[in-house]
Parts: structure tokens; sequence; C-alpha cells
């Protein structure tokens, strides 16, 4: 699993915008699983909590273009902070 939080001057219409005409670059990542896009509690603050079927899955990602365009596309103010997490075991399968 990665979390990833950021903040952007953005307003969350111009960020969902920008958010959905991306949506079909991120349905074709190999091994997503799943990402949700997630407001956090601060002025601007977002997030992206990624699901992955490996840690091979979730580094090619992190290594790729799409990756590293996502400070630009949505108009980051300051670094990202990037979580990376091993999930234990699944409430549901």
């Amino acid at each position: 699993m990665q979390i990833v939080r950021l903040k952007t001057e953005l307003s969350e219409e111009e960020l969902l915008k920008i958010a959905k005409k991306r949506e079909p670059q991120f349905k074709a990542i190999p091994g997503i699983v799943q990402k949700y896009y997630v407001k956090l509690d601060g002025q601007g603050e977002y997030g992206g909590v990624y699901i992955w079927d490996s840690a091979k899955s979730l580094q090619e990602f992190r290594e790729s273009e799409l990756a590293a365009s996502i400070p630009k596309a949505y108009k980051v103010v300051e670094p990202p902070t990037v979580e990376i997490l091993d999930v234990l075991f699944e409430l549901r399968e």
C-alpha cells in the first residue's frame, strides 16, 4: 500500500477535473488494484491511497513518468509525503 499526501494551490473542483482527465492513465497501470482519491483536513490538502498487487508493481510505478508528473499536474506547493506500508492481512478478499 502506498499513501501520498500533497498540498496544492488548486481548488477542489480544479483538482477533481484534472484527476478525472488522468483517470485512464492510472487505470492502465500494471499491478494497481485500487486507488482512492482522498481529501485531508488542511486547506488544499489531498492524497491518494494506492493498493498494489506486488512491491515490484509499486516500484515500477514510482519510477514511471506518470508518477513523476503528479506534482506538476496538481500544482503541488511543497514536496508530497509518501508512505509505503506492508499489508499484513485483508479483512475481505
